[in-house]
């Protein structure tokens, strides 16, 4: 693994334990589906009450190139990695599902983004 990956996956963590302290509660991270197919991964899966959000977690030099990361490209891969765990997870159909993001800088406390972009 590369030290990226590593880093990538530190990070994960801390915008874990952030979202935590906001109340927040760990169903799955690192979700993916389809390895090899291009089609794709939630870096976090959390709820609180009957909220269920996806998670996406840019680190970048700074917060706005964070937040330019998040393509549409990745919108759609998110929203399509969605729709397979609702299918696999059943319990969760009745809930409302939200897409987040959580971004990442040096030195910078992350930034939580609610309902980052919707799935039409």
């Amino acid at each position: 693994m590369t030290s990226n990956h590593h880093k990538g996956h530190f990070m994960e963590k801390i915008a874990c334990l952030f979202l935590m302290l906001k109340g927040w509660w760990p169903v799955k991270m690192n979700f993916v589906v389809g390895r090899g197919t291009g089609a794709g991964e939630v870096d976090l899966i959390m709820v609180r009450g009957k909220t269920l959000i996806f998670v996406e977690i840019k680190y970048r030099k700074t917060l706005i190139q964070a937040m330019e990361a998040i393509s549409i490209e990745n919108q759609v891969r998110v929203a399509k990695t969605s729709a397979v765990f609702l299918a696999r997870y059943p319990k969760y159909k009745n809930y409302q599902i939200r897409y987040d993001a959580v971004l990442m800088a040096p030195g910078r406390l992350p930034k939580h983004l609610p309902n980052a972009w919707s799935v039409l």
